[in-house]
């Protein structure tokens, strides 16, 4: 089982002090109540008087480890807590024989590349009663070498996208307005100053930011630049950069059940920009990754914590998978899982070729 990978320094602890914030995370992530003293006193492995277990709390509660809900008088971890039991202490569970046999079963069946993200973002849900979600695999992107632009009847459009070496796209897109044969010249020709040479995702990905940090001080010929390329510069099959599965799961843990807070996250959901960025990041790091809370740096995500592992087509990462779920998630069972069917969708996905 690979280590996850530590998003910040956090204090060390003395054995007595782990024992605890262990114990307390296990039993907090079982129940879900804040945990109190007598507790801890009877879940610990190591016998500990009240008085000594009541200070090692108030240390934690003072390095902000756990914190105390104002309703009760036990604590619940934070989310400086969960990582350091996630980093250091927790102990991970092999999967089930049968759970692995499933998995086995379900992707070495099938062939073709989107039935199998399907099965897996569906058995990921099924399995942890969370969120399954599957990176579409991120081949090599094509170049731009050419662009130009063509008028049609009506609103229309003909795009000639020239990629790569030789391979040409053409394609029809509607536009807001009709525009002159001189106008979208200038486009084109504003577009192959700006983006050949570069792939497509990332010049699409530049335009949309331009358009985002100085919409009012653009020209119009940029204006029309950026509406031509963010309907041209899109895969032809409409493919989304990810599948999910199960966000209703979530619904179901308490402290997901504000309605604002779920409203929210689903709202981020439908967005997907936030969580690809997410999936981003785990492709580019190394093995298991762990965002924690406001570790993601996504106020939707701050209830949640998202677990991801990278699959592998012919020794290549292509794309990440995961879970999402709440913070008090098991992951002593979560992690494991993630990591063997990342595995186990890069061997079929091999196999499929």
């Amino acid at each position: 089982m690979p280590e996850p990978v530590s998003k910040q320094a956090l204090p060390e602890l003395d054995e007595r002090a782990q024992l605890l914030l262990k114990t307390l995370v296990e039993q907090y992530i079982r129940e879900g109540q804040p945990i109190g003293s007598r507790t801890l006193a009877n879940e610990s492995a190591k016998k500990m008087s009240p008085a000594t277990i009541r200070n090692v709390m108030a240390d934690l509660e003072e390095i902000g480890l756990v914190h105390s809900p104002h309703t009760s008088a036990g604590r619940i971890p934070t989310v400086q807590g969960y990582r350091l039991f996630v980093d250091n202490l927790v102990s991970y569970h092999t999967p089930a024989q049968s759970e692995i046999e499933i998995l086995q079963q379900k992707l070495l069946s099938l062939h073709e590349s989107e039935p199998v993200l399907e099965s897996v973002s569906s058995l990921l849900s099924d399995i942890t009663t969370m969120a399954g979600v599957v990176m579409l695999p991120r081949h090599e992107q094509p170049t731009l070498r050419q662009v130009e632009f063509l008028p049609l009847s009506g609103n229309r459009v003909l795009v000639i996208l020239v990629m790569n070496e030789r391979e040409v796209q053409n394609r029809i897109i509607h536009t807001s307005r009709a525009y002159s044969a001189s106008e979208l010249q200038q486009a084109a020709n504003y577009l192959s100053q700006s983006f050949v040479g570069k792939d497509i995702k990332q010049a699409r990905e530049s335009l949309v930011n331009e358009m985002q940090e100085a919409q009012e001080g653009m020209n119009q010929l940029m204006l029309m630049a950026i509406e031509m390329a963010n309907k041209a510069f899109v895969s032809e099959d409409g493919n989304s950069d990810f599948l999910m599965t199960g966000q209703t799961n979530l619904m179901s843990y308490a402290e997901m059940a504000d309605v604002g807070k779920l409203r929210h996250l689903f709202e981020a959901f439908n967005h997907k920009r936030d969580i690809l960025h997410l999936l981003d990041q785990s492709m580019e790091a190394e093995g298991v990754q762990i965002f924690i809370g406001e570790e993601s740096g996504y106020e939707a995500l701050d209830n949640c914590s998202v677990v991801t592992s990278p699959y592998e087509v012919n020794n290549q990462i292509v794309g990440v998978l995961g879970v999402i779920g709440p913070t008090r998630m098991a992951y002593d069972r979560v992690i494991p899982l993630v990591d063997i069917t990342a595995k186990l969708l890069g061997a079929a996905l091999n196999q499929g070729k």
